[in-house]
């Protein structure tokens, strides 16, 4: 019996509750500053504040805390630089492993289809060469078709055509 899409979605949905789940507590606070901190609204802080902070120093001179070139404006920002990189760089590489494993399920999902449609060309066929009242012919297409595909060769062609792009362009 088929599942309906209620239950294909189930195990989908489980693959990223768990994702999110098996995050320690620094990782989930560190999704939920970045989340935070990537809101548009950060910008409509970020712009006047940066622009107030040059202004007063402008007009305050030579008694200014930060004079032009506003060395502690330029610190903050690059401490603040390196902060949101290394936050990004971290919740990234979490996203990655729930996408690597998107891309495994996605992958066993093709070959089990690939599969079961070789199986039912396979099955046409036999109800094709068993029908007295369809003419017997050898279908070269169908024959291929039925045949399964082998992940490992198909990987090696993937790799022997990526090897010759890259030998034509060196």
């Amino acid at each position: 019996m088929a599942k309906s899409d209620k239950e294909t979605e189930h195990p989908i949905s489980a693959l990223d509750a768990d994702h999110y789940h098996s995050a320690g507590a620094v990782q989930r606070l560190m999704r939920a500053i970045v989340a935070r901190l990537s809101h548009p609204g950060i910008l409509m802080i970020l712009v006047p504040a940066i622009i107030a902070w040059v202004l007063v120093n402008a007009a305050l001179g030579h008694r200014a805390p930060d004079p032009p070139p506003f060395n502690w404006l330029q610190g903050a920002a690059s401490v603040a630089a390196l902060f949101m990189t290394v936050l990004i760089l971290t919740t990234q590489r979490h996203d990655d492993e729930l996408a690597r494993h998107r891309d495994q399920l996605t992958l066993e999902l093709v070959i089990v289809a690939e599969r079961k449609i070789a199986k039912i060309i396979q099955l046409l066929e036999e109800m094709r060469r068993d029908n007295p009242m369809v003419e017997n012919r050898i279908d070269h297409t169908a024959t291929a078709m039925a045949q399964q595909a082998d992940p490992g060769a198909v990987l090696d062609a993937i790799k022997d055509a990526q090897r010759s792009v890259t030998e034509k362009k060196g």
